[in-house]
């Protein structure tokens, strides 16, 4: 299946059903919050060509959102994760109060987006963002005790506060960057606010195929998967797509993990605009020039 990029042409209904949502006829549903993980590793170490290569997660085409699409790890803020005692208990990096500032939010929810941020990633691809110390991190979390822990998160029988403490390890919350906020559109009608760190994968440390949620996963070069969803042969969402083409243009996994450290998320809603006689999704407009090259 095909999925149009950006510029994505639009039908000329959905820009009236936007302007029935805009005029009041119609009301939005509430998004709801979200984060995802860049997952990414150095190509040139494992065979790849130099950049860095990002895990994606093909997404059950039977899911009622994004079905079919490759994402990264993320999913939304469960409640558990507004705890105020992870902090108290084992939180390594910058405090909440520094992650609101850089996240746009106040700080109990920044701590809740970045406990997610490592909850799901563990849940989706198996590897943690944790250690037995503030600059250590877990080698291996392969074997059955592990997995046993996984999947009770996964089904809520265990909050990642508890999962923590009880292994005696601290959240690594300095392993996470900022990258970018995502608003879904208005006129969709499951809507998500997701909030997109990125992460290097930590050593030792190995993805595994476990998510309910996706039936394929790939580590696959942010320039190649970009490369691919213009071919037609990766289907993506606009964010995932942006996402890559963006994470394409540096050099290395450090490079990017430095990109992140300087930047605050601003989220970003795309609306309707005028493409030539129709109607496109706008996007941010420092990726426009990326998007405009290509199209070239």
């Amino acid at each position: 299946m095909r999925i149009p990029l950006p510029p994505v042409p639009l039908p000329a209904e959905v820009a009236d059903v936007v302007r029935q949502f805009s005029e009041g006829e119609r009301t939005p549903a509430d998004p709801r919050n979200a984060a995802t993980v860049v997952l990414m590793r150095d190509g040139d170490v494992h065979g790849g060509r130099p950049g860095p290569e990002v895990y994606l997660l093909r997404r059950q085409v039977s899911m009622d959102f994004a079905g079919g699409m490759c994402v990264f790890p993320g999913g939304g803020v469960d409640p558990r994760d507004f705890d105020a005692e992870i902090h108290a208990s084992g939180w390594a990096g910058p405090s909440p109060e520094e992650w609101a500032t850089r996240l746009g939010v106040e700080p109990d929810l920044a701590r809740a987006l970045v406990c997610a941020a490592v909850r799901e990633t563990f849940e989706e691809s198996g590897v943690l963002l944790a250690g037995p110390s503030a600059d250590s991190v877990v080698a291996d979390t392969t074997g059955e005790d592990w997995e046993a822990d996984r999947v009770a998160l996964e089904s809520r029988q265990l909050s990642l506060t508890d999962f923590l403490a009880r292994r005696g390890l601290v959240l690594r919350t300095d392993l996470l960057g900022v990258w970018d906020g995502w608003l879904t559109p208005v006129f969709e009608p499951k809507r998500y606010r997701t909030w997109f760190f990125v992460a290097l994968l930590p050593e030792g440390q190995v993805t595994r195929d476990v998510s309910t949620e996706s039936d394929h996963v790939v580590w696959l070069g942010a320039a190649d998967a970009a490369d691919a969803a213009d071919a037609g042969t990766l289907a993506m969402l606009p964010p995932t797509y942006l996402t890559c083409l963006e994470v394409g243009q540096h050099g290395s996994v450090a490079d990017v993990v430095a990109a992140g450290d300087g930047r605050s998320v601003e989220m970003f809603m795309p609306e309707v605009e005028r493409l030539g006689d129709g109607y496109t999704l706008s996007m941010p407009e420092r990726l426009r020039p990326l998007v405009a090259d290509r199209r070239a």
